[in-house]
């Protein structure tokens, strides 16, 4: 009961910071990109393969980590600066709430916000891509992985920044953590795999997007743990 009195506290405080608008901005603008690449030269790349729609969500799985990682650090941040901005930390955390129950609260927000993100990838992505007119083989299920794997990948890199964002006392450091994540995110395939920022563009050594899903679950709950638990003993505020 708890929990979902926070939840819906702070869904009543992003509606306030424009959070949904970027929860928008990331998919759409993928969509966005790939549509000014194909409107500028769609023969050209209709000519790369002869798979379309496999050389297509090529295109847009490039475009995907980058809005991920970005999408990612600006949430966090806004998720943990709506308190800081207030000096509400101390008067929140005096209430008879968990410190856990709240740092959850935050972590599902994002993750659900990001989820949401990943729905209108799903859509934009195949929407656009029928309006192409690539074939009326349309490989559905390669469109939900292309979708969703990135972000079930992401669930680490989410807890790290969130981590950040609610604890440390220098903003300074949680935006060149989201600096030095945005640039890796760009060159994945020449990074080893265990480079946290890697996992959401799904390359990986063993060649399995899976992989790098259950990795990143699996980092992620350390982090979360581990985030959490900072949190708790931290004095905050």
């Amino acid at each position: 009961m708890m929990l979902s009195k926070l939840l819906g506290s702070e869904w009543m405080k992003i509606k306030r910071k424009g959070l949904w608008f970027l929860t928008l901005l990331g998919p759409l603008g993928v969509i966005g990109l790939t549509m000014v690449n194909y409107g500028v030269r769609k023969d050209y790349l209709l000519a790369q393969s002869e798979d379309d729609w496999a050389y297509y969500l090529d295109n847009v799985a490039a475009l995907t980590p980058m809005a991920l990682v970005l999408g990612i650090v600006i949430l966090t941040s806004l998720l943990a600066s709506i308190e800081a901005q207030t000096n509400a930390w101390k008067m929140w955390l005096a209430l008879p709430v968990r410190r856990g129950s709240v740092y959850l609260s935050k972590y599902l927000i994002a993750a659900v916000l990001l989820l949401v993100s990943s729905c209108i990838l799903a859509v934009g992505t195949a929407v656009y891509g029928m309006t192409l007119g690539l074939g009326d083989d349309i490989p559905w299920l390669s469109i939900l992985e292309y979708s969703f794997y990135p972000w079930v990948a992401s669930q680490a890199l989410i807890a790290l920044h969130l981590w950040c964002a609610l604890t440390s006392s220098n903003q300074g450091f949680t935006v060149s953590l989201g600096i030095v994540g945005v640039i890796a995110v760009i060159i994945p395939v020449y990074l080893p795999d265990w480079v946290i920022w890697k996992w959401p563009s799904l390359v990986s050594e063993l060649d399995n997007p899976w992989s790098s899903g259950v990795i990143g679950v699996g980092a992620g709950l350390l982090l979360f743990m581990a985030g959490m638990l900072h949190f708790s003993r931290k004095d905050v505020g």
